[in-house]
């Protein structure tokens, strides 16, 4: 009996060492994903939004580097960071040599948690549980280096702001708010639902907490872009993610949903709340934290999102 229990035991630990090892190998295997959504006026020509989220650099990522940098070859039309950039100091650096070829396209951002603060072991129990865990640190990360390389470049700064962009003929308005995650989010009420002469209204903000999101609904956004989850990080495959670490359901961490989002269940295939429908796309992302650096079943990620009419 022992005997069989020992290798019982030896084959659990190998198959758990195993599926850490792969987690590790898959946490640097980026990947581009395509996503259509049809929010643009009738008649508007097709515009192709480059949905950036969660690199969490750190020093010596160039692999991740070369991957955002040959992104510009998408020839984007509007590049949307939403936060989570870097995770150490010295990362402000890769973060501007990574944007580099980017920033000669229209941009905006912006931050995260880990712009403002470094990386630091926490409680995993507690990210499982869906619990925040404050900080109670000084800001500690060059995110005002960070924001004068994308602004100077001509992205814009939409913490807790309002900007209309013109791109590929179109009036976008854009609507953001700094990081809910860490309660920083004030939602800019001055020009609140004034958006005549826009083409879209678009939202952005780093965390999608359901209220937020809600927010930027009202206010006319047919399209809103987040980050934040990492899709879960550690899914379950066929399953899919366990927590989102926000109060967004797990099973929207990911991708592209209808907004509100319909039930889970035999009701996903609702009519839409809205006609026409909004649209919340999140990010997976494409880092993790330096304390954390596995992703299972949840490959790290770029968006290529085409609007269309």
């Amino acid at each position: 009996m022992s005997f069989k229990l020992g290798v019982a035991a030896g084959t659990v630990a190998a198959a758990g060492a195993l599926g850490v090892a792969y987690a590790a190998a898959e946490a640097h295997w980026y990947t581009l994903r395509r996503v259509t959504v049809p929010v643009l006026p009738a008649g508007a020509a097709p515009l192709k939004v480059l949905h950036l989220s969660d690199l969490h650099l750190t020093a010596r990522q160039h692999r991740k580097v070369a991957f955002v940098r040959a992104l510009a070859g998408l020839e984007p039309d509007l590049v949307v960071s939403t936060g989570d950039f870097i995770s150490s100091p010295e990362a402000a650096a890769l973060a501007r040599d990574a944007t580099e070829p980017l920033t000669f396209r229209p941009g905006a951002f912006v931050f995260g948690s880990n712009d403002y603060y470094s990386a630091h072991p926490g409680n995993p129990f507690l990210y499982l549980l869906g619990k925040k865990q404050p900080v109670k640190r000084q800001r500690d990360l060059p995110y005002e280096a960070l924001r004068q390389v994308w602004t100077s470049a001509g992205w814009l700064d939409l913490n807790n702001a309002r900007a209309r962009l013109h791109v590929g003929g179109l009036a976008i308005d854009l609507v953001g708010v700094d990081d809910p995650h860490l309660g920083l989010d004030r939602f800019p009420t001055e020009g609140a639902g004034q958006h005549a002469g826009a083409d879209l209204v678009v939202g952005v903000a780093h965390a999608p907490y359901m209220g937020v999101v809600q927010a930027m609904v009202d206010d006319g956004a047919r399209l809103v872009l987040a980050g934040h989850t990492h899709g879960g990080q550690l899914c379950l495959p066929w399953y899919g993610a366990l927590v989102s670490n926000c109060d967004l359901p797990p099973r929207l961490a990911r991708g592209l949903t209808i907004w509100p989002p319909p039930p889970a269940g035999h009701l996903a295939k609702a009519r839409p709340a809205l006609d026409p429908p909004a649209f919340l796309h999140v990010s997976a992302g494409l880092g993790t934290s330096p304390y954390a650096p596995l992703r299972f079943a949840c490959r790290p990620e770029a968006t290529l999102l085409t609007l269309t009419s």
